[in-house]
């Protein structure tokens, strides 16, 4: 069976609870996203976005020059530390992931 967006993104919220105590589920915007201390982490397949995690708004826009993340705008207001990462990549969500919880909560 082929795995969905929300398929891998959660395995690896797993498997970072497994790492990290403070990553947690949590909600926004209607739907299910992970936390880190109570701080907003990451989500997945809001509107076909694929992975979006909060970082440094330099990292956000590296990410977007070099092509592997879009701008994140719910309703249309770009969120400046938060990118969309739609080409599902196991390896490089890992790494996102990793480098969000840095940021959100050192």
């Amino acid at each position: 069976m082929a795995q969905t967006d929300a398929d891998v993104f959660w395995e690896l919220i797993d498997e970072l609870q497994l790492e990290d105590s403070r990553v947690e589920e949590g909600t926004i915007m209607g739907g299910r996203c992970a936390r880190v201390s109570g701080e907003f982490l990451a989500l997945v397949d809001f509107k076909g976005s694929g992975l979006v995690v909060k970082l440094a708004e330099e990292r956000v826009a590296q990410l977007i020059e070099q092509g592997h993340g879009r701008p994140f705008a719910p309703a249309g207001k770009v969120f400046k530390e938060w990118v969309s990462i739609p080409v599902r990549d196991r390896r490089r969500w890992r790494s996102l992931l990793h480098e969000g919880i840095a940021f959100v909560a050192p």
